[in-house]
């Protein structure tokens, strides 16, 4: 959700990129072939209709959220998992109130200029893995009340984000992850979610060695990840590795 120019206040960020020789993220996006298979992954089964899901006047609600913002309603959308209607739904919440730009969003710069530059890019999750924390994670009457949550409360949403923003931008990568997984949260990221990201940390330090090991590899990931107890960044120290936060 932040603008790339963010960059520019962290002190070596491109001096320690240009002296890596392969970059660590997430999922590879660059990867259409992926991506096309993550688009037909989002479709329900034909044996799932959305609408069974909610009452006559929560469809509405959602249809009429949905063509007012995407442009599009359920008579086209309504095949898709709602957690993927949800994101979308969140993402145009985003553009419009927080300037959210996804050409400018530092979320895929590093990747884009590795693969201009024809710097191998390396995802830490498969596709099937990847498929699962998009669509799967949480069972599917959750993914429907969420969607619903997202739509009568965008409000939470908005100022959820609002608020990780500023605490990244100041560097509090602890507080980031306590937000997430606190009492306090009444967005659509959930401790459930948070419980899955901790459990996944652990899996990526292991991933993770033989890049570290073999060196002068750029790590860019969604800073959620990052901090608290369960953090990547703690599990990293937990397995023995050097961990030094840049001043800036």
């Amino acid at each position: 959700m932040v603008d790339m120019q963010f960059i520019d206040t962290i002190p070596n960020a491109f001096k320690c990129y240009a002296e890596c020789n392969k970059v660590i993220t997430e999922f590879a996006m660059q990867d259409y072939e992926a991506i096309a298979a993550l688009r037909q992954a989002a479709l329900l089964p034909d044996s799932v209709q959305l609408r069974s899901f909610y009452s006559d006047e929560q469809y509405r609600e959602i249809d009429e959220a949905l063509r007012i913002n995407l442009g599009m309603g359920l008579d086209k959308l309504g095949r898709m998992k709602p957690s993927y209607l949800a994101e979308m739904y969140r993402n145009e919440l985003m553009k419009a109130w927080l300037k959210y730009d996804e050409e400018r969003s530092m979320e895929t710069f590093f990747e884009k200029v590795a693969a201009q530059n024809e710097v191998p890019v390396y995802g830490l999750d498969d596709i099937g893995e990847t498929m699962y924390m998009l669509f799967d994670r949480e069972p599917f009457h959750w993914q429907c009340e969420e969607l619903l949550k997202v739509v009568e409360y965008p409000e939470h949403e908005v100022r959820f984000e609002r608020e990780l923003v500023a605490m990244y931008k100041y560097g509090r990568l602890a507080d980031m992850a306590y937000f997430v997984k606190g009492p306090d949260n009444q967005t659509s990221l959930s401790y459930s979610d948070y419980q899955v990201y901790a459990k996944r940390n652990k899996q990526w330090v292991k991933r993770l060695t033989p890049y570290l090991r073999e060196g002068k590899a750029f790590i860019t990931l969604n800073a959620i990840y990052l901090g608290g107890e369960d953090g990547l960044l703690a599990q990293l120290r937990t397995a023995g590795y050097r961990v030094k936060a840049v001043n800036r």
